[in-house]
């Protein structure tokens, strides 16, 4: 979304706009010095320092992959900073140098035209290498702000788009652009992201045991605004403000801004009392208009032939040398966890063999030395934590167990499929915490959530049997119309209580059943329920045809009302259903497979995430303390999903799912996928282990 992608935008535009305007000069300089012939060699110098800008975010992204939690976020709160300087220093040299660019790269120009092809290539490297570097810096921050990296890579290749295009109409002379204004707006706007870029690296240092003052909050305003509003997406998206800021994220932001804004704009007010732009493409200059003067560059071949040499040679050495150098470090980055100790698995001499690892990447070669198929968790034996696990580990045989520790106190627990849980000696390991584990759940801990939803959807289900007896008095009256726009109503209720993978028991193929698989298709007659009733609004049935239909749907609901408080419902299902009920959404809803006609797909697609969002809510306690960021990330995606949904809902109607555009459909489907990826953690952080 935009959202996530515009910092990345600006700082494609701004970065590739100083990049092309330098490429601009030096091509225009070449071209009217009539050394075309030397072109090569500046575009050499660009790809050299594309591939450098991309080798240099792929041993970003490797590297801060292979480290531990909280390793991650010192490293990345670190690059953080290094970006607001970076981009901070850009900002002012930009407006500083705008002025005599165009003339100091023709110098730089005329001197390599004297000394050679290589003094040309390491000219233009060296002008935009510096943009790219910075460029893949700040993505790389921004993506990782916004735990996905499709928006800020979409925002900056946008950006790098525009500017493009622009340089090529500065070039060509059929554009002209106020360049000091455009530098000046975009510099404002940067200088305020980059406070938020701040802010974040700031946090991640905190989180990292780098900076104190972690716990120390200025102000929590998590629980009086909405994560997922359209106005906490803008300022969290655009600007890194969050509900929640320590006292060292809120100095840093607002020092940073008051000082870098202040100087910025006194400087923009030093600019506007001197004259205008010069030597800027499209500036109307002299300086650019004006072709050098004889004999002012020596653009003539060298004495004597030229050594032959394969003209690919050097272009694809600037482009390969990066990439192999990218492969070494991120090779080295992963280092394959060295073959562990082998410790024993039963319930008898569980853990033997354990002695305290290094801190690091460990694989332990986990033998299950009894007879009887074990459970076996790494732990933390003061809080049960689990750092790594295997499930179904069989008699004889061997499983590796890979996990990341750092310093803290670490057990094994065995857990024969019929006996007792048994715990190893623990051992300690020194050094900084950090290393990731999950505190698991209690069915007890699940109780309380349970009851929660099992209200709603009681209350739920009270509503659903008041709308199908007015969808039934509808149809009986003849009054289709009004039927029809009840029969929404009341399936959007139904919707939105979370019927997935078989919630209700037999009562959902009864209640909401589609016909596949049926011998007469919508004519079966063990085809009921909403989509039955749809089918007969929508295509002409009378009330005669359906009154039965309606009636037994009314009894239907009824009676799933009366039997649900005493339907089994274990604890531990509760967890699967945040990411089930969008499962079958994007697999029956999103694909019109239930459309009986109605065109509403996305009506009850939309009914389906509130159901989602409310187990949220009663999952949300036992999140927060084990996963922080997961629930601002997954408000976000709802947002997100909520808003393309009711893009499709226009005075009061819902566009059908298979009219919805290319672009429309592939973005609610994104959307939805990308929601789920995000909800996949919320089943194993919630999973009861026997453990615990």
């Amino acid at each position: 979304m935009w959202d996530d992608s515009f910092p990345s935008f600006l700082i494609g535009l701004r970065e590739g706009l100083e990049a092309g305007l330098i490429v601009s000069v030096l091509v225009a300089t070449l071209v009217r010095a009539g050394a075309r012939s030397r072109l090569p060699q500046v575009w050499t110098g660009v790809l050299a320092a594309i591939a450098l800008s991309m080798s240099f975010g792929a041993v970003l992204t490797f590297t801060a992959a292979s480290l531990s939690t909280s390793a991650q976020e010192a490293f990345g709160g670190a690059l953080s900073i290094v970006a607001v300087a970076f981009v901070t220093a850009m900002v002012f040299w930009m407006r500083r140098s705008a002025r005599t660019l165009a003339s100091e790269i023709k110098e730089k120009v005329t001197e390599a035209l004297a000394m050679g092809a290589g003094v040309l290539v390491l000219t233009s490297f060296l002008a935009v290498g510096r943009e790219g570097l910075e460029t893949a810096l700040f993505l790389w921050t921004t993506a990782r702000a916004a735990n996905e990296s499709a928006g800020p890579v979409a925002g900056a290749a946008a950006g790098l788009v525009v500017a493009a295009l622009l340089c090529w109409g500065l070039y060509r002379r059929v554009l002209h652009i106020d360049l000091t204004r455009f530098f000046t707006i975009t510099g404002a706007v940067l200088v305020v992201i980059a406070a938020g870029v701040l802010g974040y690296g700031l946090r991640d240092l905190q989180e990292g045991a780098v900076l104190p003052g972690g716990a120390a909050y200025a102000f929590d305003l998590s629980g009086s605004i909405d994560a997922g509003s359209w106005y906490s997406t803008l300022l969290q998206g655009v600007l890194n403000l969050t509900p929640t800021m320590t006292w060292l994220q809120v100095a840093g932001y607002a020092g940073y801004l008051a000082v870098v804004m202040t100087l910025f704009v006194r400087g923009v007010r030093g600019v506007r009392r001197e004259k205008g732009v010069r030597g800027v493409p499209g500036a109307r200059s002299r300086d650019t208009a004006t072709p050098p003067r004889p004999g002012s560059a020596t653009p003539g071949r060298p004495a004597g032939p030229a050594p032959a040499r394969p003209r690919w040679l050097l272009p694809v050495s600037v482009v390969a040398v990066p990439a192999l150098l990218a492969g070494l470090v991120v090779a080295l980055a992963h280092p394959e966890p060295a073959a562990g100790e082998t410790v024993a698995v039963s319930g008898t001499d569980c853990g033997r063999g354990f002695t305290a690892p290094e801190p690091g990447r460990q694989d332990f070669r986990m033998h299950n030395t009894g007879n009887q198929t074990s459970e076996v968790y790494l732990i933390d034996p003061s809080s049960n934590a689990v750092y790594g696990e295997i499930e179904g580990l069989a008699p004889g045989t061997t499983r590796d167990l890979v996990a990341t520790v750092a310093g803290g106190t670490y057990a094994w627990r065995c857990v024969p499929s019929d006996g007792k849980a048994v715990t190893s000696k623990a051992v300690r390991v020194g050094g900084a915490s950090g290393a990731g584990a999950v505190v698991p759940v209690s069915e007890q801990d699940l109780a309380g959530p349970l009851r929660a939803y099992k209200a709603y959807v009681n209350r739920g289900l009270a509503t659903l049997v008041t709308e199908t007896r007015k969808l039934g008095d509808d149809i009986r009256a003849g009054h289709l119309d009004t039927a029809r726009t009840d029969w929404l109503t009341a399936h959007r209720t139904y919707a939105s209580l979370g019927a997935a993978y078989g919630t209700f028991e037999d009562f959902d193929q009864r209640i909401d059943g589609r016909p596949d698989g049926l011998p007469d298709g919508v004519h079966d007659k063990d085809f009921t329920g909403f989509q039955r009733i749809e089918y007969g609004l929508w295509h002409g049935q009378s009330a005669g045809e359906l009154k039965g239909l309606a009636h037994q749907l009314t009894d239907d609901t009824a009676g799933l009302r009366k039997t649900f408080p005493h339907q089994e419902f274990e604890a531990s299902d509760l967890p699967l259903r945040a990411h089930e009920i969008l499962e079958n959404t994007l697999q029956f809803e999103l694909t019109g497979d239930t459309d009986q006609g109605s065109g509403t797909g996305l009506a009850t697609a939309d009914a389906n995430l509130s159901g989602t969002r409310e187990l949220l809510t009663v999952l949300r306690p036992l999140l927060t303390t084990r996963a922080p960021r997961l629930l601002p990330t997954v408000d976000a995606d709802i947002a997100r999903l909520r808003a393309l949904l009711d893009a499709g809902h226009r005075d009061g109607r819902w566009t059908p799912v298979d009219r919805l555009g290319r672009t429309a459909k592939a973005r609610i489907d994104g959307a939805t996928g990308q929601l789920l990826e995000d909800l996949s953690p919320v089943p194993d952080l919630l999973e009861i282990r026997k453990s615990a």
